[in-house]
């Protein structure tokens, strides 16, 4: 379990690390479209946009659909809800260590202030 965990975040954060991969999965949320209408929006070559959308299908943000010669793109069911987990989990524990921080310094600051 801690394997495939593992695993799916590695795809996730690669595949959100990208800023055009990031901007065609903003896209996808407003509408579907072709391989070809998302490599005109973002300015690249369909080979390009067909490897971005092939590790976006890797993570499962996205899916895709051949009807004749045209591959629509589409939200996949992914929903991020690991990646949140993962994330909550270390700002809860930098939380932890800065609070602990904060209270070494005041004490610090309170034996300073006593010791003028």
């Amino acid at each position: 379990m801690v394997q495939y965990v593992t695993a799916r975040l590695d795809a996730s954060f690669a595949a959100l690390s990208d800023a055009t991969r990031r901007g065609v999965l903003e896209q996808l949320e407003r509408s579907d479209a072709s391989i070809t209408e998302l490599a005109d929006r973002f300015h690249m070559t369909l080979t390009g946009m067909k490897k971005h959308v092939g590790v976006l299908e890797r993570a499962g943000f996205v899916t895709t659909q051949k009807v004749g010669r045209v591959r629509t793109c589409r939200l996949g069911r992914h929903r991020l809800e690991e990646e949140a987990a993962w994330i909550e989990g270390r700002r809860r524990l930098w939380d932890a260590r800065f609070a602990a921080l904060d209270e070494v310094v005041e004490v610090l600051e309170r034996k300073a202030n006593v010791d003028v």
